[in-house]
């Protein structure tokens, strides 16, 4: 439909645009004469961003039009990205950069919860692994087009591209045309009436808080299996080209060969993963997929050379390509309604803190016992996170059939 093709289309483009950056953020960074210690958190300034705005931006998307949303996140992504290439300073670059990652949050809370909204649970896995894929392809083409473009025009051109995609997209979301059913109603489309409806008031966030309140025990369990996962796909974008450049003194070149091929699968097999989902379960592509990427690490210190990590690194992208769009589906059918925004802002705080953990977790173990030890650690975490999806956390597909066939 037109409505999930103007959400497609600008998370794709926004991928791209954030892969942009991987290769240039780093040198541009340096280029202000800095230590690896300011550098190091630079590149973490939007990962804090978002982290820290994931819960408040909930309530503020809960309140506000779906495409309001969108265009305010979408807008501040853009600014940012235009405030980094002018940046004069690291701590403006600092301060640029953070202002990404709120947009970022308001910009991934508002699609997020539009999407939960736009699909019903017998199509949501196939939606969201779409997605999920999508957003990959910016982790597999942007780097390299990054590169390309600082080599010819200087390090600050890539965000100068980043903030004319992003006033594009800023157009495409405003000519967006949603469904009756995803309108906000006329009668909530002022303030009188938002109060009117308990939308800002003292009894619309009772409301709420009676709804996320009836959902916490669902975040707690399955927000805790999904830190352990997303700690895991964090971990391994760590941990594979380190392993190539230090321990096996692979050059950069190569390691960046082995990490594309591991993204080429993962990004195949998105729609894969939501036919898995909606046709037999969303367990039923979770639990494969960290078991794939735990099997893969435990593969990485028994590699020898570039095409043993290359068959290890193959087999994570593997296991992480059936799970496209897992977590966002998982959340989605969890979302308590009334509380919707809300909600995914919490579940996406506790996905953010996995990705900030994973690389911490194959830091500090590697400073102590060296990479190949880290790998094990993380496939264990893996396993863990297999385990917990399997036995604790239950099928919401099948709930869902429950609840509709359960008698009156």
């Amino acid at each position: 439909p037109p409505m999930l093709l103007a959400i497609y289309l600008p998370a794709t483009l926004l991928a791209i645009c954030d892969g942009l950056l991987i290769p240039t953020l780093p040198v541009f960074a340096e280029r202000f004469g800095a230590g690896l210690a300011a550098v190091g958190l630079v590149l973490a300034a939007e990962g804090l961003g978002t982290l820290l705005a994931d819960v408040p931006v909930g309530h503020l998307v809960n309140d506000m039009r779906p495409r309001a949303a969108m265009l305010l996140g979408v807008g501040v992504v853009a600014a940012a990205a235009l405030g980094s290439a002018l940046a004069p300073s690291l701590g403006w670059l600092f301060a640029a950069r953070f202002a990404s990652g709120v947009g970022m949050s308001v910009w991934n809370v508002s699609r997020h919860a539009l999407l939960a909204a736009a699909t019903s649970r017998g199509n949501r896995g196939r939606t969201m692994g779409v997605f999920g894929g999508l957003t990959r392809l910016g982790s597999f083409v942007g780097p390299a087009m990054g590169g390309g473009l600082a080599a010819f025009y200087g390090l600050r051109a890539p965000f100068l591209l980043y903030a004319a995609v992003g006033a594009a997209t800023l157009a495409l979301l405003a000519l967006v045309v949603l469904p009756p059913t995803l309108r906000t109603p006329p009668t909530l489309r002022t303030p009188a009436g938002r109060r009117a409806a308990g939308r800002g008031s003292p009894e619309g966030s009772a409301e709420r808080r009676a709804a996320l309140a009836s959902a916490r025990r669902d975040l707690i369990n399955a927000g805790g299996a999904q830190l352990l996962g997303q700690s895991v796909r964090a971990g391994r974008r760590v941990l594979v080209p380190l392993y190539a450049t230090q321990v096996l003194g692979l050059d950069v070149g190569v390691a960046g060969l082995i990490v594309s091929v591991s993204s080429l699968a993962d990004m195949s097999l998105f729609y894969v993963a939501g036919m898995i989902m909606d046709r037999f379960g969303r367990k039923h592509a979770i639990v494969p997929s960290f078991l794939l990427q735990a099997a893969g690490m435990a593969l990485v210190p028994l590699s020898g050379g570039a095409y043993g990590l290359a068959g290890a690194a193959l087999v994570m992208g593997v296991g992480n390509g059936i799970s496209a769009g897992t977590m966002m589906t998982l959340g989605a059918d969890l979302a308590p309604a009334g509380a919707v925004a809300a909600f995914l802002g919490r579940w996406r705080l506790v996905g953010d803190a996995g990705f900030v953990a994973g690389p911490l977790v194959v830091g500090v173990v590697a400073d102590l016992l060296g990479l190949g030890p880290s790998a094990l650690a993380i496939g264990a975490v893996g396993v863990g996170a297999a385990g917990w999806f399997a036995f604790g956390v239950p099928e919401t597909l099948r709930r869902h059939a429950a609840t509709l066939t359960r008698p009156r």
